[in-house]
């Protein structure tokens, strides 16, 4: 089977529950200590054979390409100062892969647009990685190698899951699973958006990631347009679903959602203790704090 080396990143959202932060800044640079939330996003795909990574996005979005760019200014002007361990840093953001930048266009809107507008870029026979530039998991092994392992062994799409209470079942898009494949691997019926805790088929949700095969692509082209007026990659993988197979994948790890500020906090408090360098220390002062 043709291997996925390639990643489409969504990354067009005004951000707007983050402003003023996000009127200069886009969200999707909004520092998990130091180091952006799509630079972890790439960093882990890296890691599951991906060397070209496609951005899609919007105005008021260069710091992402500045960011994965090389600054040779700032490389040797930290080289004369002694910091090579920052200047070789910088430079490793750069050569991570082959980046390639979209602006996002074209209607109606929706989370299955930025995927026409990379589909150009796609051969007829791979398959492909989608993430949301907004959401990570901190997993042991990379989240997009879970996927790609499941992939291998079916040769079908797959889907990231995680798993929720029944009350929360109104946040997500839930999962009508069918036949297991393993303890963490399930074959997909299809995918309930928000049903509430009453009406959801599972306790599955399904989050930001998937690898798709192309036959994904003239379903999405159809533009089938939900009760919001946008086109939905749910719609187009639960169609999948139906015309084949689609698989999903409870991901081993820790899912986190950086697209409204509690749960960014979270993110960042979560991630810093889970730090070699910080964790200790940070866990030590949150005692102190919280004993006020």
């Amino acid at each position: 089977m043709k291997q996925p080396t390639k990643a489409i990143i969504c990354a067009a959202g005004l951000g707007t529950r983050f402003l003023p932060q996000t009127k200069a800044m886009p969200k999707e640079m909004l520092p998990i200590i130091d180091k952006p939330v799509i630079q972890i996003i790439v960093e882990q795909a890296v890691k599951a054979g991906v060397t070209e990574v496609i951005i899609v996005t919007g105005s008021t979005k260069r710091a992402i390409e500045d960011h994965f760019d090389r600054s040779d200014g700032l490389e040797a002007e930290l080289r004369e100062k002694g910091k090579h361990d920052k200047a070789d840093q910088i430079k490793a953001i750069a050569e991570l892969a082959n980046f390639i930048y979209i602006r996002q266009k074209g209607y109606p809107k929706g989370n299955a647009r930025p995927i026409l507008n990379a589909q150009h870029l796609i051969d007829d026979d791979e398959p492909f990685f989608v993430f949301f530039a907004d959401d990570f998991f901190r997993a042991d092994t990379a989240w997009p190698l879970q996927l790609k392992e499941v992939y291998n062994k079916t040769g079908k799409s797959v889907i990231s899951l995680i798993e929720v209470e029944k009350k929360d079942a109104d946040k997500y898009g839930m999962a009508v699973i069918g036949k297991k494949l393993s303890d963490r691997v399930f074959k997909l019926k299809g995918l309930v958006e928000k049903p509430g805790e009453a009406n959801t088929p599972s306790t599955y949700a399904s989050v930001g990631s998937y690898l798709l095969t192309p036959d994904i692509l003239p379903i999405i082209a159809n533009e089938k347009i939900d009760k919001n007026g946008e086109i939905t990659l749910a719609d187009s993988i639960n169609e999948l679903a139906k015309k084949g197979t689609v698989y999903g994948c409870f991901i081993d790890g820790v899912w986190h959602d950086t697209g409204d500020q509690f749960r960014y906090m979270k993110a960042v408090v979560d991630y810093a203790l889970e730090s070699p360098k910080y964790g200790k220390d940070f866990a030590d002062y949150l005692k102190k704090r919280l004993d006020c």
